[in-house]
């Protein structure tokens, strides 16, 4: 497990974007019950999630269209969150970060670690928005 120094303002970068920090299963699960649209990043101390993920998503914000509930879990911190989330993301391997988009509980749109490695965040945000715009 992560220090909490280390990856809390890698955390607070999402939050101050407007996302909620799910900690427990409980709260993963009770945000997936809800109707509605909702995405959750699983955030990660990687140089691929502060170059290319969080930016990303962060830009994908600006759209119009986004979804109802902004979530994130840390993987290597958050670890029951996460363990809940990536369960709810099969059957897509664990990665992070990774970003999923969920409509009424259900998964509609994945974005695994090898769709961020080496693209830039507008094109993450692109992705994002495109999902946005169909599922939102």
């Amino acid at each position: 497990m992560y220090p909490e120094e280390i990856v809390k303002p890698m955390k607070l970068e999402l939050i101050n974007s407007g996302f909620t920090e799910l900690n427990s299963s409980d709260e993963v699960k009770s945000v997936l019950s809800k109707q509605g649209t909702t995405l959750i990043v699983v955030n990660s101390v990687c140089g691929c999630a502060a170059r290319n993920a969080r930016p990303g998503v962060i830009k994908s914000l600006l759209n119009t269209t986004k979804p109802d509930n902004l979530c994130t879990v840390f993987a290597g911190f958050d670890i029951e969150a996460t363990n809940t989330a990536r369960e709810e993301m099969l059957p897509f391997p664990p990665s992070s970060p990774s970003i999923a988009l969920f409509k009424n509980g259900e998964l509609v749109h994945m974005v695994e670690r090898h769709h961020i490695e080496g693209r830039e965040a507008d094109l993450i945000s692109e992705n994002l928005i495109s999902a946005y715009n169909e599922f939102c």
